[in-house]
């Protein structure tokens, strides 16, 4: 049985990976990258992405520790690494503009290339990006890296990929609703989250790096 604390951090684990993955506010993204598709391949493009954020996550839940033990880093030296790399991405955010994290230049032409779409860009970086990869494995690590806690991280990871395919199969009827302006104030409002959750990752990591430094 999960211990009350273990409860809270998957719950955690779970509302952070959504605002940091941010599915409706990648959706003006997914409608210009889809742009000319058939509603058969945009539908493809949307299944693909989300399960291209599942594999990802999937992995970096169960091996990202093992990686970083393999390189000699930290988790606390991760986790101040990945808040500020969260304090840039939630500061493009804030500005409603996407952040060169998540899509470089190079990255949006390949979106022209329908049969890889779904993959890279939406897939990989935009959805699961640094961010998200980051604060997967900063959660399993605060799971205590059982393997049937850590296992429970699939949770969120699956409930986010569900959004991603929820949200892009309803783009259209999404961006209509919303209108530009309505898409710009959700992603403002994400990336004020992700702010305050960059600022306890690093907090976090350096009270671990320096003990009594915060104290």
């Amino acid at each position: 049985m999960m211990h009350d604390m273990d409860l809270l951090e998957l719950l955690k684990a779970a509302l952070a990976l959504f605002a940091i993955v941010d599915p409706v506010g990648v959706i003006p993204i997914f409608l210009m990258a889809t742009h000319g598709f058939t509603l058969t391949q945009s539908r493809a493009a949307a299944r693909i992405a989300a399960l291209t954020v599942l594999g990802v996550l999937t992995i970096f839940a169960f091996a990202g520790e093992t990686l970083l033990t393999f390189f000699g880093i930290r988790l606390a030296a991760f986790s101040v690494a990945g808040g500020l790399l969260l304090l840039l991405l939630a500061l493009s955010m804030v500005e409603a503009h996407v952040s060169p994290q998540r899509q470089t230049q190079d990255e949006a032409v390949e979106a022209e290339e329908k049969d890889s779409v779904g993959v890279v860009p939406l897939g990989v970086p935009l959805l699961a990006g640094p961010g998200a990869i980051t604060h997967v494995i900063v959660a399993a690590g605060a799971l205590e890296g059982h393997t049937l806690q850590r296992g429970l991280l699939l949770l969120p990871v699956g409930l986010v990929a569900l959004s991603v395919w929820l949200a892009f199969r309803a783009a259209p009827v999404i961006a209509k609703r919303l209108g530009k302006t309505g898409i710009h104030v959700v992603t403002r409002l994400m990336g004020l989250i992700i702010a305050a959750i960059s600022i306890e990752m690093i907090a976090r990591g350096l009270g671990e790096l320096f003990p009594g430094l915060l104290t």
